[in-house]
This record gives C-alpha cells, structure tokens and sequence, in this order.
C-alpha cells in the first residue's frame, strides 16, 4: 500500500478558494449580461400603436403622438461611464446594447401624462430597432427627478 501526504499552507489554500471563486463569479455575470432578449423576442414596436401599448403594458398613459422622433447612434464603446449606467438600467429590466453599438437606432420620446407626483414633465424614451424595442427609460424632469427602467416607481 502507497501513502503520499502533503501539507498545504492556509494561505496557499485561501488563495486557491478564492480564485475558484472569482473565477465563479465572472462566469455567473458574464452569463447574466448575455441573456437579455434577442431582437426576435423583443416587443414589436414598428408602429406607434404598438410603442404606445408597449408603455401601456406598464400603467402608462401617454400621448398619442411622440414628442420626439429621431435616429441616435448607439455609442460603440462602453468606456463611457454614463453610457456604462445606461447600459446597465437596460441589463436590469432585460435588455442589452452592447450587440447594438455603433448601429443607428431610432429613438421615440412620449410624454408620460399619468406620473405620479409629477410636477415636471416626464418622459418615456423608446429604443427601436429594426421594429423591435431594445431598451429605453422613464426620466421625471423635475430637479429631484430620475431616470429608471419601465416600471411604474413604488
């Protein structure tokens, strides 16, 4: 019978578990941040009916016509911090633009008419893309205003 023994440091092994679980963890966000929906699975939002009963899908009430209606260019870098938070609201509600960058978007403003509290005008911003909405936002104007994803604020 053959015995082999070892002795193994408690930094040595520290080191090793925490790296495994680096290693974890990278896989696990790396994965997350891939799994917004695919463009095929996305609301269709080719007419404005269809962006207006997207925002209705989340209480609300907006008017008929966009304020706003023009082509943006989704920045081709996320070495930009504010692109980088914007990027991640959409990560947070399920989408992503990282497959996106440097494609010409459209981008719908609506005037959102039922915010709660609002005293200041607030704004649903519609991220279109080959008839499909791949992100967007709700910014409140106000000075103390935010911007957050598509659901109604608790």
């Amino acid at each position: 019978m053959f015995v082999y023994t070892t002795k193994v440091h408690k930094t040595k092994l520290a080191a090793g578990v925490t790296l495994l679980l680096a290693l974890v963890v990278g896989v696990v966000i790396f994965w997350t941040a891939r799994s917004g929906p695919e463009p095929e699975q996305t609301p269709d939002a080719d007419t404005n009916d269809s962006r207006i009963t997207f925002l209705a899908q989340f209480g609300w009430n907006v008017n008929a016509e966009p304020v706003q209606a023009q082509s943006v260019t989704v920045p081709s870098t996320e070495d930009s911090e504010v692109y980088s938070r914007y990027n991640e609201l959409q990560r947070s509600q399920g989408y992503d633009l990282t497959p996106y960058a440097g494609k010409q978007v459209m981008r719908y403003l609506y005037e959102i008419l039922n915010y709660p509290d609002a005293t200041e005008p607030v704004y649903a911003t519609l991220l279109v893309y080959d008839g499909k909405i791949i992100g967007g936002d709700v910014t409140n104007t106000a000075p103390e205003g935010k911007m957050h994803g598509f659901a109604l604020p608790k």
